[in-house]
């Protein structure tokens, strides 16, 4: 197969994730001025589009709180740096069973709220993208799952659409790329819809470079995609990504460290991958092209 190298790539900056990283390294924005600092910084060295999570301030624990989402979006906009705005609206699926034993009741770490309210942060603040994790996986531990049923996701990538919102899907597997066009089809979801391939995540798809083509030959032609994968690959996948036609997403929400040794800050990861994307002989997109390309809606909050 011929390479059909991307020439125009955008970055994506995942900022802080919702993992437990916060105690791993400093540079893991905790605050919602931390993040969105980190998300300018980000945007000043390259990357068009900032994807957001929010986290307790105190503790650095993920959370879901619309006030902090909020202040993420309003520091962001006030920015003098332009960037596109991604929230995360993959919380609040999250089941935890009790062990092999005995799996009812749930575990206590479980947080499985309505479809509303794993929007209310979305409707609120009006991003142009956020995220919609289009299926449901075992999700590294033990008796954890992320928990995303066909029906809710049909109600949340309706509501989506319906607010102006690009849904950005997130594709754990092969699986997922197929129910994210079954949404099309049923018209759920605007076609040409946008894909973030999501690699060596476990117990999704793993990242070697024939799983990832594979997944690459079940975007449809004429959808925008883009693809990340973790730790110590996350830049290879920089140049894979771009080699097979996509667009290239870094951050501290995928990866802690810049080289051995050495951790990363949110800009760094994204000026290494300018570096390896321009030396391949691509341009890197701004954000108005972007927007362009993608037909983003930009809004202000209610």
């Amino acid at each position: 197969m011929p390479l059909q190298m991307t020439r125009d790539v955008f970055i994506t900056c995942a900022v802080t994730g919702s993992g437990s990283s916060q105690d791993r390294s400093a540079h893991v924005p905790r605050s919602p001025e931390q993040i969105a600092n980190s998300a300018i910084a980000a945007a000043k060295a390259g990357a068009a589009i900032v994807h957001c999570h929010v986290r307790d301030p105190e503790t650095g624990v993920p959370s879901r709180d619309p006030k902090l989402y909020r202040e993420v979006t309003e520091r962001i906009r006030d920015a003098e740096v332009d960037v596109i705005l991604n929230l995360t609206a993959g919380m609040g699926g999250d089941i935890v069973f009790g062990p092999p034993s005995a799996p009812l009741p749930l575990n206590d770490a479980t947080d499985m709220v309505s479809a509303e309210e794993r929007l209310a942060h979305i409707e609120d603040c009006l991003p142009e993208i956020c995220t919609l994790d289009c299926g449901t996986m075992n999700f590294a531990e033990a008796d954890y799952v992320m928990t995303n049923t066909p029906g809710m996701l049909t109600t949340m990538g309706a509501r989506m659409e319906a607010l102006g919102v690009k849904p950005e899907i997130e594709a754990f597997d092969t699986g997922h790329l197929w129910y994210a066009k079954q949404l099309v089809k049923d018209g759920v979801l605007s076609s040409p819809a946008l894909v973030q391939l999501c690699m060596g995540i476990p117990w999704g798809a793993p990242n070697d470079l024939n799983t990832f083509m594979a997944m690459v030959n079940n975007v449809p032609d004429d959808w925008n995609w883009s693809a990340f994968s973790i730790g110590r690959d996350e830049m290879p996948y920089v140049a894979a990504s771009v080699l097979a036609g996509g667009h290239v997403r870094v951050g501290l929400e995928d990866n802690l460290w810049l080289s051995k040794g050495e951790l990363a800050t949110n800009e760094a990861l994204v000026s290494r991958a300018v570096t390896i994307i321009e030396s391949m002989g691509a341009t890197i997109m701004g954000p108005d092209a972007v927007r362009h390309k993608l037909n983003l809606t930009k809004q202000a909050p209610r």
